[in-house]
């Protein structure tokens, strides 16, 4: 299938099910002492598919690659606050897993998208 656009990328549509995901579990965190967490977790998780949509818009591999890996930074970044939630009282433990199962595979899937990027023949590029 012909990339055309970054809708078209199969880790950037389970990106936004992973922010939708972390989003909605940063809904039930909210309150007290737990709504920075809440924020930092919305925050990263919404920077995972902007950057990946930003770097696809790029006209430079270099570009995009810088982009993705921010993404990738983002994505571990999140991960660290689900982390943190889980170890929480009172959150919604599978909820937490089942965004860290998310994220894990958005991870392998940008690993797998960022080695196909470096592997393009320089002509391609």
């Amino acid at each position: 299938m012909r990339v055309r656009s970054y809708r078209d990328l199969s880790v950037w549509r389970k990106a936004l099910r992973l922010a939708r995901e972390s989003c909605l579990l940063s809904d039930a965190l909210r309150g007290g002492r737990r709504s920075g967490l809440a924020r930092q977790i919305e925050r990263a998780a919404t920077s995972v598919p902007a950057n990946i949509a930003e770097g696809n818009g790029r006209n430079h591999l270099g570009d995009y690659l810088h982009h993705l890996s921010i993404a990738n930074g983002s994505l571990a970044e999140l991960e660290s606050h689900l982390l943190l939630a889980e170890a929480l009282d009172g959150a919604d433990r599978n909820r937490i897993n089942a965004s860290l199962a998310l994220a894990r595979e958005v991870g392998r899937m940008l690993g797998g998208l960022i080695r196909a990027l470096r592997s393009l023949p320089r002509d391609r590029r």
